[in-house]
């Protein structure tokens, strides 16, 4: 498997290009998958010839939909929430979820707008090249990279921690099965990925709306012999919870401290991109994918945060569980409170799909973007490799020897630590989501420089113009203010200060050396080819969904 050269190509397609390596197995400039050509050199940026022949179009619409759906909905909902409720109150914790909503709702649809254009593996890795430097792209890109390396076998651990519910079986049989089984899913055909996920999305949205439903039925006193809660704990403890300070200010704090947790709860939905050269039609799937997903996502997290306050009071004891098992969610303490027995282990079980779901969302996310800097010379070329049937082999592999790290967790003090560098990179999720909305401000800023109309996008939506500003405002403050606990009389916390800051000074580095050793330059708003990239849209049309018929139009509502 040959890999591009650093030197100039010919683009086919969405701006395809070949390398003008010697190696044999690359054609001449021809015409790839039916697409026009363009004649210009912007080094990967467009899709390449390398993810046109050698990746596989295996992700359909619903694929992509309950990816990201699957990605986002996990500890953070059926554990997180009991937290965030003790920080703010419920209705301190509902106003903190649905700011953050907001914000990854213009997060969600900048995506979709540049992505429609530009529907590259690496998603807004590469967009950050092509639209702001390259050294944006190379920083974001290992930011994202080392991130993953360490979450998926962190998710590992967890899964060891949610088996002890249960069994005392030695956790290195879960940590080998499971290290098994994310591999053979991650080597297999991008389809059976797909389908293993779309699978644990459908399990994990028919849990969630389970327990709303038993949510509210034990709220009302449709449980015999229990009576009916209402609003009860909004009055007593009360609406807010006073967080460090007192007063109206401590109740502000106790607001801004869930608005960060719940920044952490949302992460994944960015990833609905990141295999998009691996997507049919990614020009219409993944801007559908992104509206779509907000929609489902913040209607589960609004409706499960407001469920929780009227069923757990802020200062309930209970909520102090730290086992990491299914005893600590607030819709099992709810349920076990009612006197629901089978709660607790069902619980327990979709957690440890969603462990698993996020390690495998995780592993597809890391070795996408490693394939995609290895596309832009920023990486080893051997990374380029890849299996007959489409997937970059030697990155799953490399992702693959770091989730042995997993057996850390084996080591109780091994494990402290462990958990501390995965937090260093918590912070990465914000400035994923700032690098986001950088590029679409930077797409914006550059069609009006180059008197482009913004109708001619793929996918626009008139009011992203507004929001995309605002929300970046609102990441940069978020990111700064995530570890403000520390610096308050008496929180002061070293591992916490670096846990919560550290990520930024290494992305700046990164990005300062690559600009320092490679001479990069901020694009100019003039210079981004953005007429050549309208021009392959406008040659490249996607082909309509076919309508449903049946009962198939009413399934297709989970994820159309």
């Amino acid at each position: 498997m040959a890999s591009p050269s650093n030197g100039a190509g010919t683009k086919h397609g969405y701006g395809l290009e070949v390398s003008r390596d010697d190696s044999p197995d690359l054609e001449q400039p021809r015409r790839a998958g039916g697409h026009g050509v363009v004649d210009d050199d912007h080094q990967g940026d467009f899709v390449t010839l390398y993810e046109e022949r050698d990746l596989s179009r295996g992700l359909h619409q619903r694929h992509v939909s309950l990816i990201a759906l699957a990605g986002a909905i996990g500890t953070g909902l059926f554990l997180g929430l009991g937290s965030s409720i003790q920080t703010g109150g419920p209705l301190g914790a509902l106003l903190g979820y649905a700011t953050i909503g907001l914000i990854v709702c213009a997060v969600q649809f900048a995506l979709g707008e540049v992505t429609a254009l530009l529907p590259v593996t690496g998603s807004f890795v590469r967009h950050a090249e092509f639209l702001v430097d390259p050294a944006l792209g190379f920083a974001i890109g290992y930011n994202i990279v080392y991130g993953n390396w360490l979450s998926v076998p962190s998710e590992i651990s967890a899964i060891c921690v949610l088996f002890e519910y249960w069994t005392d079986i030695n956790a290195s049989v879960w940590i080998v099965l499971t290290i098994v089984v994310t591999f053979v899913v991650g080597i297999s055909l991008i389809r059976i990925y797909g389908e293993v996920e779309f699978f644990f999305a459908i399990l994990k949205i028919l849990l969630i709306i389970f327990l709303i439903i038993l949510g509210l039925v034990i709220n009302l006193g449709g449980i015999p012999g229990h009576p009916r809660i209402g609003f009860r704990y909004w009055k007593t403890p009360g609406p807010f919870v006073e967080y460090i300070a007192a007063g109206r200010w401590g109740q502000f704090l106790g607001y801004w401290a869930v608005m960060t947790n719940a920044v952490f709860s949302f992460a994944g939905v960015e990833s609905v991109a990141m295999a998009a050269a691996e997507t049919r039609n990614p020009r219409r799937a993944i801007p559908n994918a992104c509206k779509r997903v907000f929609a489902r996502v913040s209607l589960f997290y609004i409706l499960a945060v407001l469920i929780v306050g009227m069923l757990v009071a802020s200062d309930d004891p209970r909520l102090n569980d730290e086992s990491g098992t299914a005893a600590q969610s607030p819709f099992v303490i709810a349920a076990s409170a009612a006197g629901i027995k089978a709660i607790p282990s069902v619980v327990n079980a979709i957690l440890i799909t969603s462990a698993w779901s996020s390690s495998n969302q995780a592993l597809l996310a890391g070795t996408r973007v490693l394939y995609s800097l290895a596309l832009k010379g920023q990486a080893p070329r051997v990374l380029l490799r890849t299996t007959s049937w489409g997937i970059p082999y030697v990155c799953v592999l490399i992702q693959t020897a770091f989730m042995f790290l997993a057996f850390m967790s084996l080591s109780s003090g091994a494990l402290t630590v462990f958990y501390w560098f995965v937090d260093l990179v918590a912070a990465g999720v914000l400035i994923s989501w700032i690098t986001i909305l950088l590029n679409h401000q930077r797409l914006m800023m550059a069609m009006k420089k180059q008197d482009l109309p913004l109708e001619r996008l793929p996918w626009h939506n008139g009011w992203t113009v507004y929001s995309t500003p605002v929300a970046l405002f609102f990441c940069v403050v978020i990111l700064f203010t995530a570890g403000f606990a520390v610096f308050t009389t008496g929180n002061w916390s070293s591992s916490s200060f670096v846990s919560s800051y550290l990520d930024i000074p290494l992305v700046l580095v990164a990005f300062l050396a690559w600009k320092f050793f490679k001479k990069t330059r901020m694009v100019t708003l003039a210079d981004i080819p953005l007429r050549e990239a309208l021009d392959a849209v406008e040659r490249s049309p996607e082909a309509p969904e076919p309508e449903r018929e049946g009962w198939k139009k009413w399934v297709n509502v989970l994820w159309d």
